[in-house]
């Protein structure tokens, strides 16, 4: 015997339809399934329109707040440039003040090294000057004394005379 497998298995007992409406809850499963195809889209339709919404209003703020990051970033790189060329040339001045300074420096002692130099030429030709003075200031007393102490012995009266002559005509011309 040979029978269909539905009504094998609703035999033993397994799997069959039963098409008695009272006893299958037909009615209460159409039911229900037409109140979630009335209802349902509209309730969770308007729970996934605020949920897109909500998703759609984060996205937008997400990407203001991508777009004021990035102008900031922007703005913050050309401030970097900008104080990385000021660094740059306040270095170069620096350089450029440090270079002139030196080269005053130098040149100033340079020239007191000169004045120094020159100071003591000077110095050295006083002093040598002073000597000389004082050495013909002494070798002229010297001679003096020397002609005095030999001129008693080698003046006579005549020479005396003469002297005396010559004196007087050599004041006179004068």
């Amino acid at each position: 015997m040979n029978l269909p497998i539905p009504l094998v298995m609703a035999s033993e007992g397994g799997f069959g339809l039963n098409f008695n409406i009272f006893e299958s809850n037909i009615i209460n499963l159409a039911i229900v399934i037409a109140c979630l195809w009335k209802f349902l889209p509209s309730f969770l339709g308007g729970i996934l329109e605020r949920r897109r919404a909500l998703i759609l209003s984060d996205l937008k703020d997400a990407e203001d707040r991508l777009a004021k990051a990035t102008a900031s970033l922007a703005t913050a790189q050309q401030d970097l440039g900008q104080a990385q060329k000021k660094a740059d040339q306040i270095r170069a001045e620096g350089k450029e003040r440090a270079q002139s300074i030196r080269l005053e420096i130098e040149k100033r002692t340079i020239e007191d090294m000169a004045r120094i130099k020159q100071s003591s030429s000077n110095d050295l030709e006083s002093e040598a000057a002073r000597v000389t003075t004082l050495l013909r200031r002494q070798a002229a007393q010297l001679a003096i004394d020397k002609a005095l102490a030999s001129l008693p012995g080698k003046l006579d009266d005549q020479a005396q005379a003469r002297f005396i002559e010559q004196a007087i005509q050599s004041m006179g011309n004068a």
